[in-house]
């Protein structure tokens, strides 16, 4: 079977395949990027919230987050596509599915800053207070720092996370990686081509990176 495979393989396939290979790959780093971006943001957004003095903070942003993390993010692409422009709200494939990656991943990043937060030794809050430090102050230049140093490598586990979910894009129509290996090879008939290059570079893309946190988790833990 592994000598049938190698002789049906097609170098030329390969070579005419590359040129849409690339664009698919610019798109999904753009989806990846931005995507990380969103989700770092609002994740610690979203945890900060939840620790509003006030439950009529906590309790709605609580309970959002709950239903955002407890539903596909399939049907959440589906819903921004479909039924945000039911609403007068118009956007790009690329940049819905952007948006709905970066939400999504949010309440999975709010969760690691959460954890973050809470390692600060008891002593650092008790500190501020003693200093008569700003509540700003304390979560800017205390807190802050102190937890998201020790949370940088999860939420690099999280970016691997969301590369390997870019591929969901093309239930609505972006042209990601794989979705142009499909429509490639649905046109030349030549799958494993177009598939396995696609699969050597998630490899290639995660593994570095993957390496590169173990990495710097090892610099931050010294």
């Amino acid at each position: 079977m592994i000598v049938t495979a190698a002789s049906n393989w097609d170098w030329s396939a390969v070579a005419d395949f590359m040129p849409t290979f690339w664009d698919g790959v610019l798109v999904t780093l753009q989806a990846l990027v931005l995507g990380s971006l969103i989700s770092f943001s609002l994740g610690l957004v979203w945890a900060l919230a939840l620790r509003a003095p006030t439950r009529f903070v906590r309790w709605p942003v609580g309970a959002f987050t709950e239903f955002i993390r407890n539903t596909p993010l399939l049907v959440q692409l589906f819903f921004f596509f479909f039924v945000l422009p039911e609403w007068g709200v118009q956007a790009s494939a690329l940049t819905t599915g952007v948006l709905a990656l970066g939400l999504h991943y949010s309440t999975y990043t709010m969760q690691v800053y959460r954890a973050g937060i809470e390692a600060v030794p008891v002593g650092q809050w008790e500190a501020a207070r003693a200093l008569s430090l700003p509540y700003r102050r304390t979560w800017s230049a205390v807190i802050l720092p102190q937890a998201i140093r020790r949370v940088v490598p999860a939420l690099g586990n999280y970016v691997i996370a969301m590369l390997k979910d870019t591929p969901l894009l093309a239930a609505i129509g972006v042209l990601e990686m794989l979705q142009r290996a499909r429509l490639e090879a649905a046109q030349t008939f030549q799958y494993t081509e177009a598939l396995t290059v696609v699969g050597v570079a998630f490899i290639l893309i995660a593994y570095p990176s993957s390496l590169l946190l173990r990495a710097l988790e090892r610099r931050l833990v010294r």
